[in-house]
């Protein structure tokens, strides 16, 4: 491992925004942070970060359905000392039998341009980057 390995790490996740057939997108709100985001989490090592979404979304929401996950786009957010790189997927016609559990404690499939209160800015400008109210940016 180098020394920029140690010095400057990276965390890899893949979230997914998801789309129902009205058009509405799903938020999950987690019982360890505050607000709506899309649903998601890490990609372990050597593992695609689409197989890892698909993965954690049978863990965050339980039963689900949708088209295959079309990559929206690639991110980058500095944290701390650490940079986080999110792949976000975009999963169209969107189906979910949520049920809580001790990660994510609500579930909504919302209008991406009337987001609940709380939603998160990251979330939020991706929302509107979807929407075509934003152009596109690599900052999360």
């Amino acid at each position: 491992m180098g020394v920029k390995a140690v010095l400057a790490p990276v965390a890899y996740g893949a979230q997914a925004l998801l789309v129902d057939d009205a058009g509405r997108v799903g938020l999950v709100r987690h019982s360890y942070k505050d607000g709506w985001s899309f649903p998601g989490g890490g990609v372990g090592r050597g593992e695609p970060a689409s197989a890892a979404l698909l993965r954690e979304l049978r863990e965050e929401l339980g039963s689900f359905r949708s088209d295959p996950p079309v990559l929206f786009g690639l991110y980058t957010r500095p944290t701390g000392w650490a940079t986080n790189v999110i792949a976000l997927y975009l999963l169209m016609n969107a189906q979910v039998e949520f049920r809580p559990n001790l990660e994510i404690r609500a579930f909504v499939f919302a209008d991406p341009l009337a987001l609940p209160p709380g939603t998160g800015r990251g979330t939020a400008r991706r929302l509107a980057e979807f929407c075509g109210k934003t152009p596109p940016s690599p900052y999360w």
